[in-house]
Parts: C-alpha cells; sequence; structure tokens
C-alpha cells in the first residue's frame, strides 16, 4: 500500500490536468533496487549488491509506460542498465535516464548509513553525455544560498557568501564531503574558518540532496566526485531549486583525451545546474536503502517491507515524501542470493 500526503486545506494542489508525473513512476524502480538490495546490508559483498539492485531495477522499469534512453548508468556493455539501453514499455513518451541502481554499493556491504537508489528522467537532449570514469570539483547547496557558490574561488569565500545568503555565521554551517586524501586541504581550510565538517565515506548524489533539504543539517556539499554522480545530483538539485557547479578534475594525459572526444573542448568550464541538465521537466525519485539523514533505509517485516522515498519535478515544483508498506512473500536471503549469482 502506497501512502502519499494530500494537500491540506487551504493550499494549491496540482492541477488536475497536468500531465502525469513520470516519477511517481520510476519510484517504484528505485523502491525495487532498495527492497533487493538491503537484504544484502553487511555482508561485504559489492558486487552482489550491485547486480542484485540493478536486476531488479530493470525489471521495474520494463513495466513503466515511457520509451527510455539510459544517457548516465552503469559501467559496462554486459550491464543489465548501461549507457545508451533502452527501457520502458517502448510505447509512452522519450525520456532521458540518468540512473544509479545504488549509490554507496560500499556503504550497503558495510551496513553504513546514506545508501540510496536513483533516478531521474528530463526531455530528449537534456542531459550531459558524460564519459564513465572521469571525476569534477563540486559544490552544492540548497535554494536559500542559491547563486552564492563559485566552484573556481577559495573554501573560505563561498563559506561567507552562503553564510551570508542563508543569514547565519560561518560556525553555524556544516560542510559535507567524502572522507578521501584528496579532500584533505578542503577540510583544512573548512577547519580554519570554523565550520563544521560531516565526513562520508560514498554516496554524493544523496550528500549534495542533503544541502537543499533543510531536515538534514547540512548546508554546503563540497569535494572532487564522478562526473555521472554530478549529473544526477544536478537533476535532484533542479527540481529542489538547488544550486550546484563543477569543473572537470582531471588526473592524467587519459583523462584529457576522453573529456575532449566526449565533446568537453574546454576542460575548464564550469558546468551549471542548467549546463548539466538542460530540460524544463525533470523528474527525480530516491529510495533509502540504508538509514540516513536524507532517507531511511528498508525496514524488512514478516511477509512485508516498508520504504521510504522522494520524488521530485521540476516543471511542476512538487516534493512528495512517500513511506510505502510492500506485502508480498519477501524470499529469504538465501534465496535472493542465490537468484543473482
Amino acid at each position: 500500500m502506497r501512502t502519499e500526503p494530500t494537500a491540506p486545506s487551504g493550499s494549491i494542489a496540482e492541477p488536475r490536468t497536468a500531465q502525469p508525473n513520470i516519477g511517481l513512476e520510476l519510484v517504484r524502480a528505485t523502491e525495487a533496487a532498495a527492497l533487493s538490495a538491503g537484504r544484502w546490508m553487511g555482508n561485504m559483498d559489492r558486487d552482489g549488491i550491485r547486480l542484485t539492485a540493478s536486476s531488479a531495477m530493470r525489471e521495474a522499469l520494463a513495466g513503466v509506460h515511457m520509451s527510455g534512453t539510459i544517457l548516465i548508468g552503469e559501467e559496462g556493455t554486459s550491464s543489465a542498465l548501461s549507457i545508451g539501453q533502452r527501457i520502458g514499455d517502448g510505447m509512452g513518451e522519450q525520456w532521458e535516464v540518468a540512473l544509479k541502481p545504488i549509490d554507496g554499493s560500499t556503504l550497503v556491504a558495510k551496513g553504513l548509513p546514506n545508501a540510496v537508489s536513483v533516478i531521474a528522467t528530463a526531455e530528449p537532449g537534456s542531459l550531459v553525455k558524460a564519459p564513465v570514469g572521469l571525476y569534477a570539483e563540486k559544490i552544492a547547496v540548497g535554494p536559500d544560498a542559491r547563486g552564492s557558490i563559485d566552484v573556481t574561488d577559495s573554501v573560505e569565500n563561498n563559506l561567507q557568501r552562503v553564510a551570508f545568503a542563508k543569514k547565519v555565521q560561518v560556525s553555524d554551517l556544516t560542510v559535507v564531503m567524502l572522507d578521501r586524501p584528496r579532500h584533505e586541504p578542503i577540510m583544512e581550510q573548512v577547519r580554519q574558518v570554523g565550520a563544521r565538517i560531516a565526513m562520508i565515506t560514498d554516496g554524493d548524489i544523496a550528500a549534495a540532496i542533503m544541502s537543499a533539504l533543510e531536515q538534514t543539517g547540512i548546508d554546503v556539499m563540497i569535494g572532487v566526485g564522478g562526473l555521472h554522480e554530478a549529473v544526477l545530483a544536478a537533476c535532484a538539485l533542479k527540481c529542489l531549486g538547488g544550486d550546484l557547479q563543477c569543473r572537470l578534475w582531471l588526473r592524467s594525459r587519459e583523462d584529457e583525451e576522453r573529456a575532449r572526444n566526449a565533446g568537453f573542448e574546454d576542460t575548464h568550464k564550469v558546468y551549471g545546474v542548467d549546463d548539466l541538465v538542460r530540460g524544463e521537466d525533470v523528474a527525480f525519485a530516491a529510495t533509502g536503502v540504508t538509514d540516513g539523514e536524507f532517507l531511511h533505509g528498508v525496514i524488512y517485516h514478516h511477509f512485508w517491507a516498508e520504504t521510504e522515498s522522494m520524488v521530485f519535478r521540476s516543471k511542476t515544483g512538487t516534493v512528495r515524501h512517500l513511506t510505502t508498506k510492500h506485502h508480498y512473500a519477501l524470499k529469504s536471503v538465501e534465496g535472493a542470493h542465490r537468484k543473482v549469482r
């Protein structure tokens, strides 16, 4: 049984004539991936986690009424959700798709927080075609600090502008970033200006979204992460009214060559949300796999399970928070593992 919030008395509900929200179909796919992968929490099998989540998402997407083409997907042509594959029933509207069945497979493997399953759609010609394996410097904030960030500027200047926009002191800000050796200089700069730091081991899509949601306590996401993840985060932030900037972080001449071959002629160019996602009708869905500031993880009961998801849409500005009970005979952990091996 799916439960959705209803519009309170006196509020403006989405018009009845509005086009169907594809996000409400996409969330079935993130729920399926989360339900499948959540069974593997703590078992240290990252490959198994990714495989079971990918298979479950692919199966769920087959029933979605759309003609989708994956532009941001999994690595390898053998993957069930690799770049270029067609998804959906092939009969609905055409959409470009960005997805990650598990953002944070290591988090699931180790039983750590903030693993989520995510997927986004946009009109054809909207999403940047990002080569697999490229990295980018990123900074993201929520709507109240939109326009205050500059990925080419210092950490100190960025945090001062964000604090001014949010009408707080720099010492009131909390900055989230991946726990990586490459971020040690950034950590030191954050400490020097007096802001707080929240470290995460994986999952910078969730981290970017956290910066745009007041209830998470996160104000800014900073650091270097995957370019694919930047595009997915941009989809979510476009729906939420947040802001994100990134520029390529090239580790070698090979990276530079791959970027230029993919059409990134100016490797120093700064990309904003509207550069990464040019469309106006963007839908984004996410379901928690393990507990976190963004979403609760999957809870399993006898013959049913519970998931927490969020669905965003840029065209209408709607943000839906879904708590869903899935009533069916859940397979045992052993059975689930045998199925995907």
